[in-house]
């Protein structure tokens, strides 16, 4: 048995993810359904685990001491994004896709939790296999499992990346045809895409384009790209440090909460006051760097560790669920998203993003709206408005929604 200590579970789990990226590249199914790399490395790992399981043989045995440090580390960052000044900047719209999308959260949770029952099932099992993994995709599923397995559903960070896969992959294939078939029958209309057009940006990339970098000079003698990194990163492990102590509050009065939550509010605090006072000089592009890396080192490190035979016995349950969310959302992004809206070629792109990443993850709805795009002509509004509210808005109301069911 090969046994690692701290710094070489995470050296390996560094390995681990550039293999994922070279599968990514090399299946192309992998690179058009969107599915992270931190994913297929990590999975690869717990699959070679499952196999030397049969033949009683326990390959590896890591230390998972930093998984925690770094999902908070990642969640911390969405805080950050949650700034009030992009919700003025998206207008209105933002504010009702928004609230579209938190609704839909709601009830993705309720109606996983009637299926579960039916099955003798723990109600939190069907939540699980809701918001938790749908709309929050695998770094949710895994960051709740704890709280779930406490709650008594056995192998839930087994159960949540099996209905994030189901998630990432649906979302990849159906977002595209839901958006032509708008197009198609209501006759929106439809600009052809010109040669010369600019790549659609990431969702990343609009955000932070509308949270303009400081202009700040390092002190003499230091570099300022290694000065600006050095500032966001202790300001980071501030808001987790202050952050900590939050949750231990809520938790004190009986509320049961993922660990991320006080650090997660507190960087949104920090963020509002600095884009009031400018004081911080908070850098979301460093940031979002800062928290793409926590997050795919956690994933791969909490994959490794993944228990692929918990899912015996539980496959029925789960598909009958993953199908019903699947109904829903499909049922919510071609009607009142669509008219809500407004009935335009705007927000039959729009459908197509929130389909995408109430299904899967702002990946999946990037893609499939760039596919429209491509095809049908440009639409910059809806891609601002559904990366705001995919990206970052959402991320933070169905941490809160997620509690809640747990506290329930």
């Amino acid at each position: 048995m090969l046994q690692l200590d701290l710094s070489q579970t995470v050296a390996f789990a560094g390995v681990v993810l550039f293999v994922g990226y070279g599968l990514c590249r090399w299946i192309r199914p992998l690179a058009r359904y969107n599915v992270p790399a931190p994913v297929v490395g990590g999975l690869l790992i717990a699959l070679a685990v499952l196999v030397a399981r049969h033949y009683d043989l326990t390959p590896f045995k890591f230390d998972t001491t930093l998984r925690d440090p770094l999902m908070i580390a990642f969640f911390t960052t969405i805080g950050f994004a949650a700034s009030l000044k992009l919700l003025k900047v998206g207008g209105p719209q933002v504010l009702l896709f928004f609230i579209i999308a938190t609704v839909v959260a709601v009830l993705q949770n309720v109606l996983g939790a009637l299926i579960a029952l039916p099955f003798g099932l723990n109600p939190l099992f069907g939540v699980l296999a809701g918001s938790v993994t749908l709309t929050g995709g695998p770094a949710t599923g895994l960051a709740f499992a704890p709280l779930f397995e406490k709650a008594g559903v056995d192998g839930a960070a087994t159960i949540a990346v099996a209905a994030a896969m189901f998630g990432i992959v649906s979302g990849g294939l159906i977002g595209g045809p839901l958006g032509t078939f708008l197009i198609e029958r209501h006759k929106l209309r439809k600009p052809r895409a010109r040669a010369g057009d600019a790549p659609a940006p990431s969702a990343d990339d609009i955000v932070e384009a509308n949270l303009p970098e400081p202009k700040e000079a390092a002190p003499a003698g230091e570099d300022e790209s290694a000065y600006v990194l050095l500032k966001n990163l202790v300001v980071l492990l501030a808001a987790m440090w202050i952050g900590s102590w939050l949750s231990k509050g809520f938790q004190s009065l009986g509320i049961t909460l993922p660990a991320y939550i006080g650090a997660m509010f507190f960087a949104a605090m920090l963020r509002n006051f600095d884009d009031w006072t400018g004081w911080l000089g908070l850098s979301q592009r460093v940031l979002d760097d800062l928290g793409h890396i926590a997050l795919s080192l956690f994933l791969v490190i909490a994959l490794m560790t993944l228990r692929l035979w918990d899912l015996a016995g539980l496959i029925l349950p789960l598909v009958i669920i993953l199908v019903g969310q699947l109904v829903l959302v499909m049922a919510f992004s071609a009607g009142p998203v669509f008219r809500l809206m407004g009935r335009s070629y705007r927000s039959a792109v729009l459908s197509v993003g929130f389909f995408g990443f109430m299904m899967g993850t702002i990946a999946n709805a990037m893609a499939s709206m760039k596919t429209i795009a491509e095809k049908y002509g440009s639409s910059k509004h809806a891609f601002l408005i559904a990366s705001m509210v995919g990206a970052f808005f959402i991320d933070f109301t169905n941490a809160l929604i997620i509690t809640v069911f747990i506290n329930i």
